[in-house]
């Protein structure tokens, strides 16, 4: 936001921001295969949304690695992202 329409919402003054959990996302990255030409992984990603945010880390990464035992596929890496809303 411009500093004149700030100044104009606000009246100048900075307030401090909190930051609220919203939610999460878990992505699953899968190799589907090799890349004939190059030898490289070709990767694929499943994700799931709207994970609790108060879910820990550990149960998160439980449930990831069991939802893999109904894949074809080899897992290569799990990714937690967590979002938050931010406000003043």
């Amino acid at each position: 936001m411009e500093a004149s329409k700030r100044q104009e919402k606000g009246g100048g003054n900075k307030m401090a921001v909190t930051s609220i959990p919203f939610n999460s996302k878990v992505s699953l990255i899968f190799q589907t295969g090799t890349d004939p030409a190059t030898g490289a992984p070709i990767k694929r990603t499943k994700s799931y949304t709207n994970i609790k945010s108060t879910a820990s880390d550990q149960d998160v990464y439980d449930t990831a690695i069991d939802l893999v035992d109904l894949q074809k596929y080899t897992l290569l890496e799990v990714q937690r992202t967590d979002r938050e809303k931010l406000t003043e």
